[in-house]
C-alpha cells in the first residue's frame, strides 16, 4: 500500500515542488505530505522507514533546487496549525517550525522583545533558519535559541536544552530528522529603537539580494576571509547567463530565473560559475544551494 493510500488525509502523490520553492523549478514529489499534527507525522514517518523511502522536509524552499524530473520518496512541509503556533511569555517566545521566520520577528517586536528583528530579510521558516543559524555579523538566531524541540530517530518528540545546542557559522548540530518547535529567550526594549534595527537590517539586507518578488537563490558558500561574489565578479561573471537562468545584476552569487527556465539550467550555470572560478583564483567554490 503506497503512502498516499495509508494516509489520504494529509499525503498526495505526484506533487509539483516548484511552487513550494523561491526559484519555482523543478517536477513534483512523488509523494507530498502536509501532517496535521505531530502523531501523524510520527506515523508517516514510521511507515516511510518501512518502506524504505527517504523523507525531505521543505521550508520555504529558499535554497532548494528541485530536479526537473522531480524528487523520490516523501518531502514533509510543516503548513499546518499544529507547527505555526507562537507562543509569548517575555522574555521567552515560543514558535512552531514550520512558522515563517519574518512572522516570529514580527510578533516579538510587537511585544518590544528584541534580538531577532536582524534577521529581517532573511527568507527560512524557524526551522530552516535554526538548521544553518540564519544570520550574520549583526546577529545570528542561534544566540537567543534557548532549547529545541525535535522529533528524534526514535520518532519521540524531545526538547534539545540550551547546553546541547552548537551554533556555528552557517551551521548547528541539529542533525534530528524533524525540528518541531523552538523556544527563544529575548530581550526588552522600546518599540521605536526594535523598529528602527529592523529597517536598517532590512535596507542592508534588501540591497545586497535579488528583489524579493525575483524567483532567486543563493548559490555558494563565502570561502574563509573571502566572499563569492567577488570572487564571480573577479572571473568576469557578472549576469553570466544560461538558458533562462542568470546570476543577478544585484548579487553575483545569486541566480534569478525567469519563464521558461528549468533546474538544468542553473546546475549548467552552476557549472560554468565553479568552472571559471576555478581557472581564475586556485578557489573550489561549495554549493549553499541543495540540489534535490
Amino acid at each position: 500500500m503506497s503512502l498516499a493510500q495509508m494516509f489520504p488525509d494529509f499525503v498526495q502523490p505526484q506533487v509539483p515542488l516548484g511552487p513550494h520553492t523561491t526559484l519555482r523549478l523543478g517536477g513534483p514529489a512523488e509523494f507530498l505530505a502536509q501532517p496535521r499534527s505531530v502523531a501523524e507525522l510520527a506515523a508517516l514517518m514510521k511507515a516511510a522507514a518501512d518502506q524504505r523511502q527517504p523523507v525531505r522536509v521543505l521550508g520555504i524552499g529558499s535554497n532548494v533546487l528541485v530536479s526537473d524530473d522531480g524528487v523520490s520518496g516523501v518531502v514533509v512541509r510543516l503548513s499546518e496549525p499544529a507547527f505555526l503556533q507562537i507562543d509569548v511569555e517575555p522574555p521567552r517566545i515560543r514558535a512552531g517550525s514550520g512558522t515563517p521566520l519574518m512572522a516570529l520577528i514580527r510578533e516579538s517586536a510587537s511585544h518590544r522583545l528584541s534580538g531577532l528583528e536582524t534577521l529581517v530579510g532573511i527568507r527560512a521558516t524557524v526551522g530552516g533558519a535554526l538548521r544553518v543559524n540564519a544570520g550574520d555579523r549583526n546577529g545570528e538566531i542561534g544566540q537567543y535559541t534557548r532549547r529545541v524541540q525535535v522529533l528524534d530517530r526514535d520518532l519521540q518528540a524531545v526538547w534539545r536544552e540550551h547546553d546541547e545546542l552548537k551554533f556555528g557559522e552557517k551551521s548547528s548540530n541539529l542533525d534530528d530528522p524533524v525540528i518541531l518547535s523552538a523556544e527563544f529567550e529575548l530581550e526588552s526594549d522600546t518599540a521605536d529603537a526594535i523598529v528602527k534595527r529592523m529597517r536598517k537590517a532590512w535596507i542592508m539586507r534588501q540591497s545586497r539580494q535579488p528583489l524579493m518578488q525575483e524567483p532567486a537563490a543563493r548559490l555558494f558558500r563565502d570561502p574563509r576571509g573571502l566572499t563569492a561574489t567577488a570572487l564571480i565578479e573577479r572571473a568576469g561573471l557578472a549576469q553570466a547567463k544560461v538558458g533562462q537562468a542568470r546570476l543577478s545584476e544585484r548579487n553575483a552569487n545569486y541566480v534569478v530565473t525567469s519563464p521558461g527556465a528549468t533546474s538544468r539550467d542553473v546546475l549548467r550555470l552552476i557549472d560554468l560559475v565553479r568552472s571559471k572560478v576555478r581557472e581564475s583564483s586556485g578557489i573550489q567554490l561549495d554549493l549553499d544551494l541543495q540540489i534535490w
